[in-house]
């Protein structure tokens, strides 16, 4: 596969900003042009052929995954909506507690504080400092905890956990378990099964090159029906295309959180997307990926006037990798690189680096070229 085709990214920039938006592949671009000259000369005419790209899509999200069925994927509109399908679904006491890790992405924090009108409490643990992140997370946890969230990997300085250790305590203590996982799905392999995960949610425009406004939601069926439900609408009914049956009753699979028509452009796109994953293999991409990170720790590591902030052990590694400048202010540092080019981004305190797998090793030298120019 010619890689260079397929991301014909501009050769002025260097673009390490996945872990915010990802570049979509030319696939995806060459999808969302053919739906719009069919829009444009056909109309909905071939509709039946547009349902089957969103079949497909749900079939591609269930192997990402290694989820048991594509019934149990459904198509919502970012991780933030998921998410509040989970926490305002859920029927809560007082005196309930959820435990997540401290420094979380608004999305997995703002929307368990949101409880406090029911009484929930959010238990927020110090995983940077410990050791043992995810044994700091489970010993939070009392008789009173109902659900563990976490983001798989961290925003800012790129802390990836070991889910399969969370999920199997929550398993065996009667714990939801819900993980964020846009910074690492299309970065690592996921298994929902071997991980006991219960809810799964990440958006498409990171790491899995798609566009904005498209997110994959999973769910346990084991645990689906435990969300109330607070929207309604067509396309979220059992018998789909009955319109003018005055009986109804939601659907049992994933698709009950999918109220209205679908977003069939963001799925053309995402699906032309994911087949690019699905065609080289999580193996193979997540190597690329790590050894583009590895390659950018162990180059910054020789600069003196950056500290690393990225955890050292490389089992917590993912795709993002972040560094502070130590004489030089971060904000006009993080300025002078985008003004040159380097596509990345200011967080944590310092400037985050997030190469993926078609990342040459080129572009991540031209990148740190620049960066130890800069702190000159």
């Amino acid at each position: 596969m010619n890689l260079e085709k397929e991301f014909p990214l501009d050769p002025s920039i260097c673009y390490l900003n996945h872990a915010a938006v990802g570049p979509w592949p030319l696939r995806a671009r060459d999808s969302v042009v053919k739906f719009a000259d069919t829009n444009l000369t056909r109309g909905a005419q071939h509709y039946p052929q547009w349902l089957e790209v969103e079949a497909s899509l749900r079939e591609q999200c269930c192997q990402l995954l290694n989820a048991g069925s594509s019934n149990d994927i459904a198509l919502v509109k970012n991780t933030s909506e998921a998410l509040s399908m989970v926490a305002h679904g859920l029927e809560w006491q007082a005196g309930d507690n959820v435990v997540i890790p401290a420094n979380e992405f608004p999305s997995n924090r703002v929307v368990w504080e949101s409880l406090s009108a029911y009484g929930v409490e959010v238990h927020q643990v110090d995983t940077r400092s410990v050791e043992d992140p995810e044994q700091a997370l489970i010993d939070s946890c009392n008789a009173k905890t109902r659900l563990i969230s976490v983001s798989s990997v961290q925003y800012d300085l790129g802390l990836r956990l070991d889910l399969a250790k969370l999920g199997l305590f929550c398993s065996q203590n009667g714990v939801l378990f819900c993980i964020d996982a846009i910074q690492s799905l299309g970065v690592v392999e996921m298994d929902v099964e071997a991980i006991y995960a219960d809810f799964v949610m990440a958006d498409g425009h990171k790491w899995l090159l798609g566009p904005e406004g498209l997110g994959i939601f999973y769910s346990r069926p084991s645990v689906r029906n435990q969300l109330k439900l607070h929207e309604f609408g067509w396309h979220m009914l059992e018998a789909l295309y009955d319109f003018d049956n005055p009986s109804w009753s939601v659907a049992d699979s994933a698709r009950r959180f999918e109220c209205g028509s679908p977003n069939m452009l963001g799925a053309h796109a995402l699906e032309s997307s994911l087949s690019l994953f699905l065609e080289l293999g999580m193996e193979s991409i997540t190597r690329s990926v790590f050894n583009n990170t590895s390659y950018l720790i162990d180059k910054l590591n020789n600069i003196d006037a950056i500290k690393v902030q990225t955890p050292p052990v490389p089992s917590r590694h993912a795709g993002i990798v972040n560094f502070k400048p130590l004489e030089k202010d971060a904000t006009r540092v993080y300025e002078s690189l985008m003004e040159q080019g380097v596509i990345c981004a200011l967080r944590g305190g310092g400037i985050r680096f997030s190469p993926h797998f078609y990342t040459n090793q080129s572009i991540l030298d031209r990148a740190l070229d620049t960066l130890s120019k800069e702190l000159k």
